[in-house]
């Protein structure tokens, strides 16, 4: 697991036409049933596990992180969620995914939340992504981009899209298509592996 996945650690090289992620200070091996620390990643980008100090959770928490990257890129707003501290961070997460949903995680593992914080949450409908499309950035969005977000930027972290999942998503038919007369995009996890390594 990464563990601080954020634009200031993703380097792009156009000619190339590779992406790297860097800065892997904070990353830690998975390992099934083991608690891990919740201090780890940016506020912008830390997933709804690390806010709520669930412990054992997984490669997933990096998926979360790359769904506020996609989202800050896609809507032009950057960061996407932009809390004041750890709780305002929630907040700003429940008034977009809502706070029924919220309750309803933390109900499934067994989590509650601090009492000053359950105040400031309010009540929130989760709210569709087409709310954030606006004239400055709906050329960047399309069905696909908005279900690959959806499928990201989950409050359960057991049902977010895995990695496998997301390079599968229609979002990259183009990229494939693209790719696929000059070999740039890897078609299995090996070959991802050898690009990232050259």
């Amino acid at each position: 697991m990464h563990r601080d996945v954020k634009p200031h650690n993703i380097m792009i090289d156009h000619e190339k036409r590779r992406l790297r992620l860097i800065d892997w200070g904070l990353a830690e091996f998975y390992h099934p049933n083991k608690e891990y620390n919740v201090r780890v990643a940016s506020r912008y980008f830390k997933g709804p596990e690390l806010l709520v100090d669930l412990q054992d959770y997984d490669y997933s928490l990096d998926i979360w992180s790359l769904g506020c990257v996609f989202a800050g890129m896609i809507f032009r707003k950057e960061p996407f969620f932009h809390g004041q501290d750890n709780q305002d961070q929630l907040v700003k997460i429940a008034r977009v995914l809502g706070t029924d949903e919220l309750f309803s995680y933390l109900q499934k593992y067994g989590l509650e939340l601090d009492g000053s914080l359950s105040g400031a949450l309010g009540r929130h409908g989760k709210k569709s992504w087409d709310k954030f499309v606006n004239s400055e950035n709906r050329h960047l969005i399309s069905p696909e981009a908005l279900d690959l977000l959806d499928r990201m930027l989950r409050y359960d972290h057991q049902e977010r899209v895995t990695a496998r999942e997301a390079m599968g998503h229609p979002f990259f038919n183009p990229v494939r298509e693209a790719s696929g007369s000059i070999g740039m995009m890897p078609n299995s996890s090996a070959d991802a592996m050898s690009i990232a390594s050259s």
